[in-house]
């Protein structure tokens, strides 16, 4: 997974959200092409309640030196995080969950590779469960997070049955405020049905950022022919 949308219709966001989240996320900016450090709108508690904030993708942790970090952030592994130098404090003591339209996963069993649309069934919003930070730590600057990753059998063939660990809406501020058990609290969630598409290559360009991105192939891909080495494809788009 390297790159998701957020687009949310009112009757898409379920009941059991807290607070004024739902409101909040139907007012938030409409993005089709979130890529690595491009902002997203996260559900989080900063010290005040739970809110919804825009961050960056892809985690950088509280002590770095710089801005950035020469790891790929952008997705953790659960069976990993709580123990990774980067994520720790994180999975400690910030928890977030990253809503989301749908995701963009890579069928590498085609040449040139194909694209999919990866979306809940039932139409609904998808809340994937996530770590944020704050840089530096000492004065805050930017705010970054992280998609929990994990084995989901729910993903459709092709693709490769991995994603973010997704859940329900009732569950948000649980995970939020930290279970006592997180890592099994997570690991045992109940994964939603989900389908996927093929959808255009254009995706593959981070500053083309419109409706037409979920579009199904058919309609939207241009034909133009790529390299069978995949060449064209940044480290970004591997998953």
């Amino acid at each position: 997974m390297r790159r998701f949308a957020q687009a949310f219709l009112p009757e898409a966001l379920p009941a059991g959200l807290p607070g004024g989240v739902a409101a909040a996320l139907a007012a938030s900016p409409e993005r089709y092409n979130i890529a690595v450090r491009k902002p997203a709108a996260i559900i989080l508690d900063v010290g005040s309640g739970t809110d919804v904030g825009d961050a960056l993708w892809g985690l950088v942790p509280s002590w770095s030196k710089t801005p950035d970090t020469k790891y790929t952030t952008v997705t953790a592994r659960l069976d990993r995080a709580s123990s990774s130098r980067i994520y720790r404090s994180a999975w400690e003591k910030r928890r977030c969950v990253i809503p989301m339209t749908g995701y963009y996963k890579w069928d590498r069993t085609v040449k040139p590779a194909r694209p999919y649309f990866i979306q809940s069934r039932a139409g609904e919003v998808l809340f994937a469960a996530g770590l944020w930070d704050r840089w530096p730590a000492d004065a805050p600057e930017m705010l970054t997070f992280t998609v929990l990753t994990m084995p989901n059998s729910a993903i459709p063939p092709p693709l490769v049955p991995d994603g973010p660990v997704f859940l329900p809406a009732g569950k948000v501020d649980d995970w939020i405020a930290g279970p006592w058990f997180a890592q099994r609290f997570l690991s045992g969630m109940r994964q939603p049905a989900l389908e996927a598409y093929a959808v255009s290559r254009a995706i593959r360009d981070r500053e083309v950022d419109d409706y037409t991105l979920l579009e199904p192939a058919a309609a939207t891909d241009d034909g133009t022919p790529l390299p069978d080495d995949e060449s064209w494809l940044d480290d970004e788009d591997i998953d």
